[in-house]
């Protein structure tokens, strides 16, 4: 027996078999193309999204027997919005993605008109550009044409996870889970369901919106004519932090993760009760069980920071690979005093601006590309701790995600947080949720008792004790954000 996970992330699509064991037997990737149309926007290409799922689990079903295959989960960047052809299920335009920031005057309208309160307190959230509704209230303002369709019904609305499910069906299922539904701004913490008010607000059908089903179960079945050849359960469905939360085996209430992806994440479970922060932090749902037990999380959502390695890479073509980071950065001794604020798509947790731009300040004749990428780094460790400061302090924090592996980053971030870090032996807890929450869909496992006993430690990383030096780092980048902020307004 086992699973088929599908992560499709912010830059590409992982697929990976899982067994019962908790073991990742086989793997496949693809990546898919950015666009940036104009500064501060960012979109995919729904058809490419589809195109790099299918390659990724053809490479993944090619090292193993699809007999012993029970069923697929499925997890996906949350709050990216996609438009597609109820019929034909092509898409009339590209995704606008959880980076994209062309909504701000739009938020900052509403906040200025008084509604921010009665947002946050139904759905946990803010009024940012990160979240959905603003996206599909920017269509109806800007794309009328399409929007009509939207309207009329003939084009059906959702998140990422919805789309896939729509295209493995055959167009036969529109549906998702309360993980993704909670970051859109029109779901109802309290009510766990879609609310009138909210859609009303943001200009949004209901009838367009897919259907709720629990987090794990027989929820859809794929059409073989359009999913290889397959014909089996979909059985998991989890936007992609709740569904690293899962795989961490953070069933318990207090406990934490953090990962490190495009940006980083650090959710906290709250059990079945709805708690709120006043410090940044975002109420959320974690899952929903086929009972109808809702469990919540606070989560910290850290816009770039993965993303700022690959900038390194890409933009700046100072590393040839994100893996080399940790042996440049290794070749100094600190930063020497260069700070490096990532704010390349606004700041989120928790400062919310979404006016910030990035920053590098502190350069010197003497700055050198290891002193760049040190302070890439350090940036990430310090944008982390900015969000742990914010909350009840952890005995330890669990960390996975791409760059969990660098041992760098690892111990940088121990030493701000002043806690352990573990690493897990698997570091893909993001699809390792999705296959959990399918196996336990299909009955591969019989409980969450049965998947702790999966996760291992790969590695704990302790803090120094310099607590003085890393408060003074600290303070030095919290001055830097501070300088970073409402740049794009000047």
């Amino acid at each position: 027996m086992s699973i088929l996970a599908i992560d499709a992330g912010t830059t590409g699509v992982t697929a990976v078999v899982v067994t019962p064991d908790g073991r990742i037997a086989a793997k496949g990737y693809q990546e898919f193309a950015q666009h940036f149309p104009q500064p501060g926007w960012v979109e995919h290409a729904p058809e490419e999204i589809w195109q790099a799922t299918l390659e990724a689990c053809r490479v993944a079903l090619g090292q193993v027997d699809r007999a012993e295959l029970r069923g697929i989960g499925i997890t996906n960047q949350r709050e990216t919005i996609v438009l597609w052809d109820r019929e034909t299920l092509g898409s009339p335009r590209r995704a606008i993605v959880w980076q994209d920031r062309r909504t701000a005057d739009i938020c900052t309208r509403l906040r200025e008109a008084g509604h921010e309160a009665r947002v946050a307190e139904l759905t946990g959230l803010r009024l940012d550009p990160y979240f959905s509704g603003t996206k599909l209230m920017w269509l109806a303002e800007h794309e009328p044409r399409t929007w009509a369709l939207v309207e009329s019904g003939r084009y059906a609305v959702g998140t990422v996870d919805s789309y896939l499910v729509a295209r493995m069906t055959r167009g036969l299922e529109h549906v998702t889970d309360v993980s993704n539904a909670s970051r859109t701004l029109l779901f109802d913490l309290t009510a766990g369901d879609w609310s009138d008010e909210l859609c009303s607000l943001l200009g949004v059908p209901r009838d367009a919106l897919p259907e709720l089903v629990p987090s794990w179960g027989e929820l859809a079945v794929t059409d073989a004519r359009s999913f290889l050849d397959l014909s089996l359960p979909i059985a998991g469905l989890a936007g992609d932090q709740q569904s690293a939360l899962f795989g961490q085996t953070c069933f318990d209430e207090g406990d934490s993760k953090c990962t490190y992806g495009t940006g980083s994440f650090i959710l906290t479970n709250t059990g079945s009760t709805l708690r709120r922060s006043d410090a940044g932090l975002l109420s959320t749902a974690a899952w929903r069980s086929p009972s109808g037990e809702l469990t919540y999380a606070l989560e910290g959502s850290i816009f770039v920071t993965g993303a700022a390695v690959q900038w390194l890479r890409d933009g700046l073509q100072i590393v040839g690979s994100a893996a080399e980071t940790a042996a440049i950065a290794a070749t100094v001794p600190d930063s020497e005093g260069v700070v490096f604020v990532p704010a390349l798509t606004g700041l989120g947790a928790p400062d919310w601006d979404p006016h910030a731009r990035g920053m590098v300040i502190g350069i010197t004749r003497g700055t050198t590309r290891a002193h760049l990428v040190r302070a890439t780094l350090d940036a990430i460790a310090f944008e982390v701790r900015d969000v742990l400061d914010t909350m009840p302090g952890p005995s330890s924090l669990r960390v996975d995600g791409g760059a969990s592996a660098n041992d760098l980053l690892c111990q940088l971030q121990a030493d701000q947080v002043g806690v352990p870090v573990e690493r897990p032996r698997l570091v893909e807890t993001t699809a390792l949720g999705a296959a959990f929450l399918a196996g336990l869909g299909t009955g591969v496992w019989a409980s969450t008792d049965d998947l702790r006993q999966t996760w291992q430690l790969d590695r704990r990383f302790e803090p120094s004790g310099d607590r003085t030096g890393a408060d003074l780092a600290h303070g030095r980048w919290r001055a830097a954000v501070e300088r970073s902020k409402g740049w794009a307004t000047v």
